[in-house]
């Protein structure tokens, strides 16, 4: 068991990339195509096809499958499609528990039918799910197609569910392929999952562990969504959540949370834009920080009082403190100026004071330079009247 289960008081991993049917999503497209698939199956329908990207729950659609047919069904499991025809028909003839005498395809394939009428008649059905189908080849295709026509009256002795990528969808729509897709019972394409679908399935594979989704923090659901906000594929989900769950155990944390996961897509070397988010959410905390810290200082303030007024509440001190703050940062009217000083605030006059202070003595200093100046003029010989005027001054202050 890993340690990070014990840490979260986990009875088994949530996130391996296994299929295991305990926890399959039964939600969603993938209920409805195993849904499909049942059905199908049920009613004897020959040739199955189930395309997905990679990552997208194939294999575990596959499992559950054969969890829906336990006891009534001979199962043949490929993990990937084998090189010819040849081999495919000794491969089922070998999983049938057939020496045939021969490895000529026509005699292999009628021993096969024979074995086959003797499963259908134990009430039985056999299934031959392939795995890896994208890679099947054309000689491949057209061995599959000849085992779908094995028939007793209008019952298919044998059926196959396809699974594979994207290309075989590409393989199935080539003209020469058109006998094989009309042969075709049901087609099924899983896409990836959207947002919701995403944070339900981590929920859904949390709790099928024995934990809760609050082992996730608010902000790490947020970096989930952020993460996946364009698609997911069960498989990136589930390494990204382990890896996010072992990094908040390394660092010895109750729960998980955005910093975890943007170190866990670093660290899987994935491109998202939870970095963005990351750097969003600091913004956002050292705002709330930022506030907080006013809102302290501001409630801290001591406010002076008086025998004759009594000290206002809490609420008067914060409507006096706004006001404060309205007058400070106040911007003079314009129009105030251009009127006179006398119709500016009281704030505005006080802060003009020193201004018109230093305007007069400006003045006086400029009238003495101005005497002293034709002063020296009528000493050099420059016309007298100014210097009269000047010794009139001196004379009558």
């Amino acid at each position: 068991m890993n340690m990070y289960t014990e840490h979260f008081n986990l009875n088994l991993l949530p996130f391996e990339n296994v299929p295991d049917p305990l926890f399959f999503y039964d939600y969603g497209d993938h209920a409805l195509i195993r849904k499909q698939i049942s059905g199908s199956l049920h009613s004897g329908r020959g040739l199955i096809v189930v395309i997905g990207p990679i990552g997208s729950g194939k294999t575990t659609l596959s499992q559950m499958i054969k969890f829906d047919f336990p006891e009534n069904i001979k199962l043949i499991w490929m993990g990937e499609p084998p090189a010819n025809s040849t081999n495919l028909y000794l491969f089922i003839a070998q999983e049938l528990g057939l020496q045939p005498s021969s490895t000529e395809k026509t005699f292999v394939l009628r021993d096969i039918r024979n074995a086959l009428l003797k499963i259908n008649s134990e009430g039985k059905k056999c299934l031959i799910i392939m795995d890896e189908s994208h890679l099947i080849s054309d000689d491949v295709i057209n061995g599959i197609r000849l085992l779908n026509n094995l028939e007793e009256g209008s019952i298919k002795l044998i059926q196959l569910l396809l699974l594979g990528q994207e290309e075989l969808m590409e393989t199935i729509n080539r003209p020469e392929m058109e006998p094989f897709k009309q042969r075709i019972a049901t087609l099924e394409i899983l896409g990836k999952m959207n947002v919701d679908t995403v944070l339900e399935y981590v929920s859904h594979r949390i709790q099928v562990a024995g934990g809760t989704p609050a082992l996730i923090s608010d902000t790490g659901w947020e970096a989930l969504s952020v993460a996946f906000s364009t698609g997911g594929t069960p498989r990136t989900i589930n390494s990204l959540c382990d890896r996010s769950f072992n990094v908040a155990f390394e660092r010895e944390k109750s729960v998980v949370d955005a910093r975890d996961i943007y170190e866990a897509t670093q660290r899987m070397g994935l491109r998202t834009d939870v970095f963005h988010y990351i750097c969003l959410l600091n913004t956002r905390e050292r705002e709330i920080e930022l506030k907080s810290q006013e809102s302290q200082l501001t409630a801290d303030k001591p406010v002076p009082e008086t025998a004759e007024q009594p000290a206002p509440s809490i609420t008067g001190k914060a409507e006096q403190s706004s006001r404060e703050t309205e007058t400070v940062n106040e911007v003079p009217d314009i129009s105030a100026i251009r009127m006179g000083v006398a119709e500016l605030s009281p704030v505005d006059q006080k802060g003009l004071k020193v201004p018109v202070t230093l305007l007069v003595l400006s003045i006086v200093a400029l009238t003495l330079s101005v005497l002293f100046f034709y002063h020296r003029a009528d000493s050099t010989g420059f016309p007298g009247g100014l210097m009269d005027l000047f010794n009139a001054v001196k004379r009558n202050p």
